[in-house]
């Protein structure tokens, strides 16, 4: 589930959010950007925690297949973290500091290279996301396999006597 709303937070961000900054003056944009981050900092930062602490919680409790998908997602969780930490939080502080006195010269490279960063940090927490989704839906239908052998199987399941007159005569 944390995975799921960092991926949605990223990607609202990256859909909604980047394009409005991209859309208004430069000051307005920079006021709003470092505002936006000092709200946003526990709130992401915790969910990239969460969701990497689950996904390596899910990967040690699982085995085979489930495992590597779990891994998947941690490390796909755990390198959004890296990518903010040292691609975005850097860019940030600057940009605080261009908002309290004047953006320099070269500023619409330094914001697109947050841009980038941004991109990628989007798509890896949307990958881990669709990880743990296959991986669920997987052990969905692994668990409605082993149902319907145990049902089918020798020693499975019987139908309570009377049940198959009861439903030819329905």
């Amino acid at each position: 589930m944390s995975t799921g709303l960092l991926a949605g937070a990223f990607g609202y961000g990256a859909a909604n959010l980047v394009p409005t900054f991209n859309s208004v003056p430069i000051g307005m944009r920079l006021d709003f950007h470092t505002e936006l981050m000092r709200m946003n900092g526990i709130t992401v930062q915790g969910a990239m925690a969460v969701s990497t602490l689950s996904s390596l919680t899910l990967a040690v409790l699982t085995r085979a297949r489930a495992r590597a998908l779990a891994g998947a997602a941690c490390i796909l969780t755990l390198t959004s973290f890296l990518i903010t930490r040292f691609g975005n939080v850097p860019i940030n502080g600057r940009i605080k500091q261009w908002a309290a006195t004047a953006p320099p010269a070269d500023h619409a490279e330094i914001l697109r290279r947050w841009e980038l960063f941004n991109n990628a940090r989007t798509l890896t927490a949307v990958a881990a996301f669709v990880v743990l989704v296959v991986l669920t839906l997987g052990a969905t239908a692994s668990g409605r396999r082993r149902v319907q052998e145990l049902d089918s199987g020798p020693g499975g399941r019987q139908p309570p006597p009377g049940a198959a007159a009861q439903c030819q005569a329905t």
